[in-house]
């Protein structure tokens, strides 16, 4: 099989397709996927109601992401695929009870109007169905992609009352910290700045910086996912989004308050428009890739690490030679062991899309009587 990382997107996304063409001709590879589809149809009309409510939610600048995360969930299942493995009863029993927890759930927020919790047990409910007929390897490849659908849904109301006053407070404190900085005259009245001249500048619940958090989050998740990255940068990256969010959108505030000292017309204008929007999109992508690039040179990846021991003795652990590295190794027969430095794990923008694998590959054992010649 071939590794994703060495090959293009476009070409791994072609054997992908020819792979799942020729896997669709065997009766043991489609009829699984034949299931999770009628089962999936059964479960989007069961759940109409509140999908049908979705493209309104996605009016609202908070979840305009919301329409493009099933499309990123399909790429990622046909881009993580695997092929599919004989279904063990557990997995099968465990598919069921995933499902009559996520109608349990559903029937009793129905029973107390709770409907965004109702909206969100379609996600467990969809990942019952690939475990009930794809079983645990199929679980695997499929959890994260399937969860990441929680995203398209609106935040609960509590959560979203909870979240706005403090984000409201923030952003006002950091903004006008920002203006006395720059040398402006502002001073903070509630959530609101007063600026020079009397001007005003009202940090409303838009400018809270909850609509700038639901659409970072979503996109620092889908980095977590095909990034590839360890499991401790992932925790990095997932508890940095809101501080990142948070100081994108103070930086916003801030931009319109000095604007405001020049031309107020100029900078009700600019708060709303697009290109103030993909600005705090791109700043808040720019820290994050500032912030992958200083993990990386924090931690020298395992495999990369400087061991090299001295005489002719093998390296411990089958890591890497230091001539296979391109390094000059001086001769250390008669003296102590010598450490080569390492570089960094490199980075260079947004990894590939990596594909999981679940097996592991094992070198074959020597043949008992060594190498022979043929012939």
């Amino acid at each position: 099989m071939v590794d994703p990382r060495d090959e293009g997107i476009v070409d791994g996304a072609l054997r992908r397709a020819k792979a799942f063409a020729a896997d669709m001709a065997s009766p043991e590879q489609s009829m699984p996927w034949i299931v999770i589809a009628a089962l999936t149809a059964l479960l989007m009309f069961s759940y109409w109601p509140s999908l049908a409510q979705l493209p309104s939610f996605w009016d609202n600048p908070q979840y305009q992401h919301g329409w493009i995360v099933p499309v990123f969930t399909v790429l990622l299942l046909f881009w993580w695929r695997q092929p599919i493995t004989p279904v063990a009863p557990s997995a099968r029993a465990a598919g069921i009870a995933l499902l009559v927890a996520s109608f349990g759930l559903r029937l009793w927020c129905a029973s107390f109007r709770i409907v965004t919790i109702d909206m969100y047990t379609f996600v467990p409910a969809l990942m019952g169905v690939f475990l009930l007929a794809g079983g645990w390897n199929m679980f695997k490849w499929s959890w994260a992609p399937l969860a990441s659908l929680i995203f398209m849904y609106p935040l609960p109301d509590e959560a979203t009352r909870y979240l706005l006053g403090p984000l409201q407070t923030l952003a006002t404190i950091i903004s006008t910290y920002s203006l006395q900085t720059l040398g402006f005259d502002a001073f903070r009245d509630g959530n609101r700045i007063n600026l020079a001249d009397g001007q005003v500048l009202g940090v409303v619940d838009a400018c809270s910086g909850l609509k700038m958090l639901t659409i970072f989050v979503w996109l620092s998740v889908m980095l977590m996912l095909v990034g590839g990255l360890e499991w401790w940068e992932n925790v990095v990256i997932a508890l940095s989004a809101i501080p990142i969010a948070l100081v994108c959108n103070a930086f916003r505030i801030t931009t319109v308050g000095i604007l405001y000292n020049f031309n107020s017309t100029m900078a009700e204008g600019f708060h709303d428009s697009l290109p103030a929007a993909m600005l705090m999109m791109l700043l808040a992508v720019g820290f994050l890739m500032l912030e992958m690039k200083v993990m990386a040179h924090l931690v020298i990846a395992e495999e990369l690490a400087p061991t090299v021991l001295g005489g002719s003795h093998a390296l411990a652990g089958g890591l890497p030679s230091a001539r296979s590295l391109g390094q000059t190794v001086p001769s250390v027969a008669a003296g102590p062991r010598v450490a080569i430095p390492s570089a960094p794990r490199p980075v260079g923008g947004f990894p590939t899309i990596p594909r999981p694998s679940f097996t592991e590959k094992r070198p074959s054992p020597p043949s008992p009587g060594g190498d022979q010649k043929m012939g």
